[in-house]
Parts: structure tokens; sequence; C-alpha cells
């Protein structure tokens, strides 16, 4: 009941905005023309020389700043979101991981780029900011030298969310943060390539069947791994469900989601896998009330052309 009322709501949300269109005055270009300044962010701790390094990598000199919001991420910031999930002394005491974040004219998702960053894979950075809610971005990650780049997540999110003119939430930054942290638990296993796109197909599967049961989300764990032939213990799949369960009550729209992600979904449709093969009774009710709606849209669309 929960997913048909979540698909009934909609439903009426998309009737009532079809209404509001035909009644609606013009949008002037001035209304429409939004300019979202780009954003870096800086490890606080930084001194000038890794500052200068860090600003090299990210290809800004001192005077593009001034096209830029800056803002800086600060070492009790990075603890405050990372302490759950890794070690404090792995953190260290100094916020040094920078971020430029700049609007994706394409529209195509996200882009992430790395510089000196060792252990966070760009299709990690992916995956994680698309679950923080991140879509149609440039982003570039950079340490002033080799750094696991998990910290910059953070600084990432929070870049965004200012560049947008929202306050960050700490439910998506903390989903994010473990997705992230989790993915990486299993590059050693089955490499970074694999790691990202099993959360995915994972994520893709709770998200588009509205899963929140245990036994759904491990039976969507189960067919992930089986389609990328990979073993995972017991212990490997409770920390996936841990996650996919935060995941689960975030609301995201598989759409955006899809979009965000694009090019790490695509390596997975390039591979052969089919997400959108039927999975139960989950194809059969989006199926049924997609068509369901389907019909209810065509025949407004025909009732408005009558009218007018």
């Amino acid at each position: 009941m929960k997913l048909v009322k979540k698909i009934m709501a909609t439903g009426l949300a998309l009737v009532m905005a079809m209404s509001a269109t035909v009644i609606a005055a013009p949008t002037t270009e001035a209304q429409a023309s939004t300019d979202v300044v780009p954003y870096i962010s800086f490890g606080a701790n930084l001194k000038d020389s890794e500052k200068k390094t860090v600003m090299e990598l990210l290809d800004v000199t001192s005077d593009d700043l001034d096209d830029y919001k800056v803002i800086e991420i600060t070492n009790e910031e990075e603890h405050k979101y990372l302490d759950k999930y890794i070690d404090s002394s792995v953190i260290g005491s100094r916020a040094l991981s920078s971020v430029k974040i700049e609007e994706n004219a394409d529209n195509d998702g996200i882009n992430v780029t790395t510089k000196n960053i060792n252990f966070c894979t760009e299709e990690m950075y992916v995956n994680a900011l698309s679950t923080a809610g991140i879509s149609d971005a440039e982003v570039t990650v950079a340490g002033p030298f080799p750094l696991s780049g998990t910290a910059a997540l953070v600084g990432a999110i929070k870049a965004y969310s200012t560049m947008q003119g929202e306050d960050v939430d700490d439910e998506k930054m903390d989903a994010a943060i473990d997705e992230l942290v989790t993915t990486g638990d299993f590059i050693d296993s089955i490499g970074s390539d694999k790691a990202a796109q099993l959360m995915a197909i994972i994520k893709d599967a709770v998200v588009k069947g509205d899963l929140d049961s245990d036994e759904d989300i491990l039976k969507a764990i189960d067919d992930g791994a089986k389609k990328l032939d990979v073993k995972l213990t017991d212990a490997e799949k409770q920390k996936i469900l841990e996650v996919m369960k935060k995941i689960g009550k975030l609301d995201l729209d598989i759409s955006d989601l899809e979009k965000s992600a694009q090019k790490v979904y695509d390596a997975i449709t390039s591979s052969g896998i089919d997400l959108d093969e039927a999975k139960g009774w989950f194809a059969k009710i989006f199926g049924g009330i997609g068509d369901f709606f389907s019909n209810i849209f065509s025949s407004i669309g025909d009732f408005f052309k009558n009218l007018f």
C-alpha cells in the first residue's frame, strides 16, 4: 500500500500540474533564467604551498577565484560525518581534500574527475553524490598529495547544497557517506568497478521497487551479486542492507537517480545487465499503474485539446 499511495500521490500532483499549466501566465525570459555560481570547497587546514598545488590541480588561479564562491570544510565537520564509519585516526586532524563544483551545462548527470585521490574512485563519488540528491554537476576532487578522498565527499555535498541555496540534509549526507565507505570495503575483494556497479544495481532495485523490508532488500542484494557474478559474505550483505535501508527512506526519484549516475548505469548496461527486467510483483505494479496513469494523462490531453 505504501508504494501504491506514493504513486497515486505522484499521479495526482502531475494532473494538478498539467491543469495549472493551462491557466498559468507564460514565464518571462527573465524569470526563467538563473545563474548558478560555481563553488570551490577548500580543506581549511591547507598550507599555502598545499593550497597552491590544489588550485593547480583544480585548474584555477587566484584571479579565477573571483568567479567562484569559496567555502572551507573544517576537520570538525569531517569528524562529525565520518567518525561513525572511519577510525578518527584515519581522518586525522587536518582538513585537506578540496572540491570544485560547477553546473553541468549538458544536463547529463554527474561527471567526476579525481586528482591525487587514491582510494575513492570517480564511480564511487558519482554513486554517493546521486544518493545525496546531486544532479547535473561537474565535480573535481583534489588533494595536495595522495589522499583517500573520503572526506572530500563532505565538501562536495556542502558546496553543492550551498550552490543550490539549500541546507545540507544530514540524512542524505549520512547515507551518501555510508554508501561511499561501504563500497570501498569491497574494492579489495571484487575490484573498484564491480564494487560501484554492485551498489548501483542494488540501489536501483531498492528505489525502483520501493523496497523497505529486510527480506526484499536482501533479495535485491543477492540478485545484484548474481548479476555481477560476485560472492558476498553474510556480514557483507548485512552491511549493504543497512546502507540500503537508509537510502530507501530518502524518497529518491528513480529517473533522477539514473540520470545523475548515468555513466555508472551505462557501464552496467553495456556489460549486458538489464536493470529494467521484470522483478516479480514490483514490476507488475509499476507496469499496471504506469499504463493506468498513461491513459489518464492521454485523456486529459485530449480534453484540453478539444476545449481550446
